[in-house]
């Protein structure tokens, strides 16, 4: 038997008061500096409640607006402003008004702060073999340049391939920009990235510690996945860099996702938002080529960076206007299914218009957390008509939308809070006939591999999983 003393008591008695303490002074600060008054609520009642495991939690996922003040997206930097006013400019002959959808077209290009272009080549690369071997195919044709961000990458055989043809264009004379983020990338060794400034890369990392005040933070992560050749040819999507991308996870086997090949000027685009980034870690701005070339094929191609540095919200908004226009079908893909309110309305309101709305989720997750926390939101939705499929050949990362015959997104965020309004997203947006039929038969051969969950499913739970569902909401707003 433990037994204390009078002056152990009174030192425990101490400690448990100054912990309740802290909590009520950093449940203020969540008040004041969370965006959401859900996730403010959520963080206050836990801090004050229970300090001892609420604190280290807002140490690591607490959210900090002024962490990222200093992005390009707020700083007064002239260099910076000068720069993205310049390439505007370069845009202007390339810029298209979308036919039939005019409205919807100076929308978004008031959100995301880019423009509309003409003249461009979409390519769909479907899961990871093709994408990669088409990556590493144009990275062994650059000339001057090669820019390349991705969230993840592991020192596997399929990382330690991007390296070498990296190290081989850098022997050539090419000029190699590798970012990481730190937290994606947490375990790739420093060996790696040594080999890599050896040769003459420019390697950095997004987040590193002198970023953030808080050294703590895992918020605010960089989860775009860029690759630009020479501003010719540019590829974004969902895909990072690992063997488990290439169906070689022993977890799932199979793993389902989906890239972008794009040329022409909306490469511009994405070598913006590599741009802006890269400043934010390195104070610099590299040189690049700024003269944008149109291609023989026709697509109006819109690339929609977002983030936590954003004004608005801008990927919820995205989201939620691409559902207000949508008249005939809706269908989206994302691994994780834990939207805000105005993602959640507007997926209940389209289908109450008549729309088809088809979300597609794995079957199997990656995170028992999230999948809990879905259940919490799928029921209002199957109620007013929105339909789930769960795909069981192996794991869904794919973050893929179609709307109508016409609007087609390729990108990297998901519906959740964490894509919405903590970490830097990237969004491709394409106005163009054929390649929306080209997404629509690719997602009617993944709905294929789905089962279609009905809402009997959803709602009839056992007690326990109940309430995993009701503690995971509770979450949703650090998911």
């Amino acid at each position: 038997m433990f037994s204390f003393s009078f002056e152990d008591l009174t030192l425990i008695g101490l400690f448990l008061a100054a912990l309740e303490i802290t909590g009520v002074i950093v449940a203020v600060h969540a008040i004041l500096n969370t965006r959401t008054s859900q996730g403010a609520i959520a963080w206050a009642l836990s801090l004050v409640t229970a300090p001892y495991l609420a604190l280290p939690l807002y140490a690591f996922f607490g959210r900090r607006k002024h962490e990222v003040s200093q992005h390009p997206k707020r700083c007064d930097e002239i260099s910076i402003q000068e720069t993205t006013s310049y390439l505007k400019t370069q845009w202007l002959p390339f810029h298209k008004e979308l036919t039939g959808r005019a409205t919807l077209g100076r929308f978004m290009e008031k959100l995301s702060g880019m423009m509309f272009t003409g003249g461009n080549a979409v390519d769909l690369l479907v899961n990871g073999r093709t994408t990669f071997e088409t990556i590493f195919a144009a990275i062994d044709q650059a000339q001057d340049y090669v820019l390349v961000e991705f969230f993840i990458v592991h020192d596997d055989d399929l990382g330690r391939e991007l390296q070498q043809r990296l190290l081989d264009r850098q022997s050539a004379g090419v000029q190699v920009y590798f970012l990481y983020d730190s937290i994606g990338s947490y375990a790739l060794p420093q060996s790696y990235r040594q080999e890599l400034v050896a040769s003459g890369a420019m390697v950095h990392a997004f987040g590193s510690p002198n970023r953030f005040r808080n050294r703590f933070q895992l918020n605010f992560r960089n989860h775009r996945k860029i690759v630009v050749v020479d501003g010719k040819t540019g590829f974004a999507g969902g895909h990072n860099v690992g063997n488990e991308y290439l169906g070689g996870s022993k977890r799932f086997g199979s793993w389902r996702d989906t890239h972008l090949k794009l040329t022409g000027p909306a490469v511009m685009g994405l070598q913006t938002a590599f741009l802006e980034n890269w400043f934010w870690v390195t104070g610099e701005i590299p040189e690049l080529n700024w003269a944008p070339k149109p291609t023989v094929s026709d697509a109006n191609v819109l690339i929609v960076p977002s983030g936590p540095a954003d004004e608005l919200e801008t990927c919820s908004l995205f989201f939620v206007q691409m559902l207000n226009v949508a008249k005939e079908r809706a269908w989206i893909t994302s691994p994780y299914f834990v939207p805000n309110e105005a993602v959640l309305e507007a997926l209940i309101l389209a289908a109450l218009r008549g729309v088809d709305v088809r979300v597609m989720i794995p079957e199997n997750p990656d995170k028992r957390t999230v999948w809990f926390a879905a259940f919490a939101y799928m029921k209002d939705a199957q109620t007013a008509g929105v339909q789930f499929y769960r795909y069981r050949k192996g794991f869904l990362h794919q973050k893929v939308m179609l709307v109508d015959d016409d609007l087609a997104v390729v990108g990297t965020a998901n519906l959740d809070n964490r894509s919405f309004r903590l970490n830097f997203e990237l969004s491709v947006l394409v106005s163009n006939r054929p390649f929306a039929t080209q997404v629509a038969q690719m997602l009617t051969a993944d709905f294929d591999e789905c089962h279609l969950a009905t809402l009997e499913e959803t709602t009839s739970k056992s007690l326990p999983v109940r309430i995993a569902i009701a503690g995971s909401r509770l979450l949703s707003p650090i998911l």
